[in-house]
């Protein structure tokens, strides 16, 4: 599929695209949108650059072809989405190309699709957005029941437990499927019991007995099962601060997405652990305004309140000004001091606000005016305030996309979000990507591995 120039501006009619064939292209949008995950760009490439006889035909040829409607089809995909990338790359709204570039029951069809115009701040995209960000509210903690896959067992006998892992690991071989089996069936408190009392039974220390018992990715999944969640977070983070490289994007999940009370637990895990601080540690490793981004989330000092709306009109007009202002270290400052310490409920109304202002979402303005290690930890907290589940969602699927699996990621997610919310991410996974996190585990792992992530991801959707 040929592409039409990056960055340039929509200019008006499109002629005939040279070397047109409709079939060609409706095959080329059946894929694009039937795949694992739409591929926005390349749909909305494919529809601007042919002309308005040639969109015709495509929709001819994908009737002919697949028996369905291209229109219908097109209506499935989060045109807000589409909506955005066409107006970050050609400066024009989607609304206004349609409107001038085609004609008849067709252009109907095309407009009643996109919804609204860009263009027109203050008049319909605002509202458009609205249902985005009332869908962001139904899954706010305050609205939306957060549930992990993983939960206490009902019939919880730790002896019983103790000298069934003490058998599967005692002599020659190991069992691995009781290991998976009572491990990851039971909560984090219940694991903390087990391991008092294995060293009760047998006078073993129950970590190192797995760790010389199992190796690779499934001593790394069970061995992070087995530790208390703020301790394993502090791991993470001390690991992501390891040798000669920085693991930004592990350092930015985690103190991006957590609640003061798991930061603070967190804090103290760490001084335990490490017999120093995270803030000291944080200060070694990094640098810049990203360094001042963590150390303000690792202070665990995010106002917990709900939504002051006079304020928030106040705190978008700041990023809005800011913004236009091209200063673009002030525009991370001021980002910084509302983003890393306004309530999650606030900081919902400061984006709603935001689009009211400039008919722009906050996250598309973070990532045209800002780079690197700032613009992810910034992208990071926006989304996790959106939709936190969602987040780790997209995460995960990132993990398992492609040539190779990022297993560290995925188990990372995995462990820590199994007593939390793993149930909503299961939910928005399938509700994007249209297969069930349980299919596409079962797609990318494999062995030992993947039975205990099957039995933490805790069945199909």
């Amino acid at each position: 599929m040929a592409n039409p120039a990056q960055g340039a501006k929509y200019r008006g009619s499109i002629h005939d695209f040279p070397n047109f064939d409709p079939s060609q292209d409706a095959e080329a949008l059946y894929t694009a949108m039937k795949g694992f995950g739409s591929d926005k760009e390349a749909i909305l490439e494919l529809i601007t650059s042919r002309s308005n006889r040639q969109r015709q035909e495509i929709s001819q040829s994908y009737k002919s072809l697949y028996g369905k409607d291209l229109i219908a089809d097109l209506n499935e995909l989060d045109m807000l989405d589409i909506r955005e990338i066409f107006r970050t790359k050609y400066e024009k709204s989607l609304y206004s190309m349609i409107k001038n570039d085609t004609s008849g029951e067709y252009k109907k069809a095309l407009l009643k699709l996109c919804g609204g115009d860009d263009d027109a701040a203050g008049q319909f995209f605002p509202e458009a957005a609205q249902v985005a960000y009332q869908m962001w509210e139904l899954s706010a903690v305050g609205r939306v029941e957060l549930s992990g896959t993983v939960r206490p067992a009902n019939d919880f006998n730790p002896d019983a437990d103790a000298k069934a892992l003490r058998k599967a690991m005692k002599g020659l071989g190991t069992d691995e499927d009781t290991i998976i089996d009572i491990i990851t069936h039971r909560s984090n408190a219940q694991r903390q019991q087990l391991r008092q009392t294995f060293k009760s039974h047998f006078g073993r220390d129950l970590m190192a007995d797995l760790k010389s018992e199992l190796s690779g990715d499934l001593a790394r999944l069970i061995l992070g099962l087995m530790l208390p969640p703020d301790h394993y977070d502090a791991k993470q983070l001390k690991k992501a601060m390891e040798g000669a490289g920085t693991d930004e994007k592990t350092l930015i999940e985690i103190l991006a997405t957590r609640t003061n009370a798991e930061i603070q637990a967190i804090n103290e895990a760490y001084k335990e652990d490490y017999h120093k601080s995270l803030e000291d540690a944080l200060s070694s490793d990094t640098s810049g305004h990203f360094k001042r981004i963590l150390i303000s989330l690792a202070t665990g000092n995010r106002d917990e309140g709900g939504e002051d709306r006079e304020k928030a009109r106040e705190d978008a007009k700041e990023i809005a000004d800011t913004s236009s202002s091209g200063d673009k270290t002030s525009l991370e400052t001021r980002f910084m001091t509302i983003l890393c310490t306004r309530s999650y409920p606030h900081l919902r109304r400061v984006f709603q606000e935001f689009i009211k202002l400039t008919n722009y979402d906050v996250e598309h303005i973070i990532k045209k005016e800002m780079s690197g290690d700032v613009k992810d930890a910034f992208v990071a907290i926006v989304q996790s305030v959106k939709n936190k589940p969602l987040f780790f969602a997209d995460k995960l699927y990132k993990s398992m996309k492609g040539a190779g699996t990022d297993e560290k990621t995925l188990t990372r997610i995995m462990v820590s979000r199994s007593e939390v919310d793993l149930l909503n991410i299961r939910q928005e996974f399938i509700e994007k990507y249209d297969k069930s996190l349980n299919e596409v585990i079962e797609g990318d792992t494999s062995g030992d591995f993947m039975k205990a992530l099957l039995a933490i991801c805790g069945g199909q959707d």
